[in-house]
């Protein structure tokens, strides 16, 4: 398409929820999948769609985020494409950001310099693949001020999400209510919802004098989704854009419309189960469309000894670059780089991050280790629930979950 086309990606979330994995880093910053950072999936989106105009607006513990996006993201300067990083500029006031909607506004400078028809602004710690010119090509058919980005959920868990209402025509949104208890299904189907997404096609125009207006209003809390969006739906200006309706390439249909929001450890750790099976729910295997990420020097995993009880094995696992499984067993765990697992220890349903090394004859189960995360020999996360309590964060599910650079107590 010959639009002009600039997108945002909003990377200012603090990520409580994910503590300790946010102590000192930005959510779209926390480790994924072995290979990548949250960040990566959206910006991959963008990218094989070729809008290759991308600003990313941080503010929270942005440091490794704004390195790896420096180190990552270089796109060609010839051609006038980016990937930049941009923090809270404070150029309306000696204040940060207020919320999506007010970083957007304090990003005017942005927009003003490319001057495109239309804007993306999509969230940068979801999981997910999806191609955005599907959405842009029904939003400019429309003729919508803004097309929202919504997925099909069941009605019983309406309550859990950001609920989007829709018209008997299905596209208009009529409502856009958060996490209500009392939500209509469907037109056609009762028993869903759309849920959004976070993701939002606008016309320029409409979205500058939108975030303007809302600007000026001192109670509002500055947000896309909960003051920009409702606005606009109660001008009638407001579209949905069914996620299910999107073909990515090289989708299959087990993976087809995958997509999670990973903002509490349990669903962060459920997000890593879904990479691991046979025909996995979501496919990291897909070369069609691939999810970029830096790809340091790193040798290749490695697995030795195979005497007797003493097996270096992984099953059902992810294994990246740089790991080293010493005699040890692997079972339905995620495997970052550089990780060392010694002899004759035991790692089942975890996620293990960059660094993590694991001694002889430990035990680690349902848990997340970040990275650098020391398990001395004969030591046990994961099998007796009181005790790792005591220590450790441990989420709604059980699962363990250990911040960077700790040392396990023997």
């Amino acid at each position: 398409m010959s639009a002009k086309v600039l997108a945002i990606v909003l990377a200012g979330g603090e990520g409580k929820r994910l503590m300790p994995l946010t102590t000192d880093r930005a959510k779209p910053a926390v480790p994924f999948g072995g290979m990548y950072r949250m960040i990566d999936f959206v910006l991959s989106n963008l990218a094989n769609a070729g809008y290759l105009k991308i600003v990313v607006l941080t503010q929270y513990k942005s440091h490794s985020l704004d390195r790896h996006i420096t180190k990552t993201w270089r796109m060609s300067n010839l051609l006038g494409n980016y990937v930049t990083p941009v923090p809270a500029q404070q150029r309306r006031g000696p204040w940060w950001f207020a919320g999506s909607a007010d970083a957007i506004y304090q990003s005017f400078n942005l927009i003003h310099d490319e001057q495109p028809d239309y804007v993306i602004v999509f969230g940068a710690d979801h999981i997910y693949r999806m191609d955005p010119r599907q959405m842009l090509a029904e939003h400019i058919a429309s003729g919508a001020g803004v097309t929202v980005a919504g997925i099909r959920q069941p009605l019983h868990l309406a309550d859990q999400f950001g609920v989007i209402e829709v018209g008997a025509d299905s596209r208009q949104i009529r409502a856009f209510r958060e996490k209500p208890t009392d939500a209509v299904g469907l037109p056609g189907s009762p028993a869903e919802v759309y849920a959004s997404m976070g993701n939002y096609v606008f016309s320029t125009k409409l979205l500058c004098e939108a975030v303007e207006t809302d600007a000026a209003d001192k109670i509002s809390k500055h947000d896309m989704g909960g003051s920009i969006i409702p606005m606009l739906v109660g001008r009638g200006e407001a579209n949905v854009y069914d996620f299910s309706d999107n073909e990515v390439p090289g989708s299959t249909d087990r993976d087809r419309g995958y997509w999670r929001d990973v903002g509490t450890l349990d669903s962060f750790y459920d997000a890593h189960m879904d990479l691991i099976s046979v025909h996995p729910v979501f496919n990291l295997y897909n070369f069609a469309w691939p999810i970029y990420t830096d790809q340091p020097p790193w040798p290749p995993a490695k697995f030795v000894h195979g005497r007797q009880e003493r097996v270096g094995r992984a099953v059902g696992s992810l294994v990246s670059p740089g790991s080293v499984i010493s005699g040890a067993l692997v079972e339905n765990s995620v495997v970052s780089p550089k990780v060392r697992v010694h002899s004759w220890a035991h790692v089942d349903g975890s996620v293990l991050m960059e660094g993590v090394e694991i001694g002889r004859h430990a035990v680690v189960r349902n848990a997340i280790l970040d990275k650098f995360v020391v398990v001395p020999e004969g030591a046990e996360i994961g099998v007796d629930a009181e005790r790792d309590r005591q220590r450790y964060t441990v989420s709604d599910n059980g699962v363990v979950v250990i911040g960077k650079g700790t040392r396990v107590e023997p």
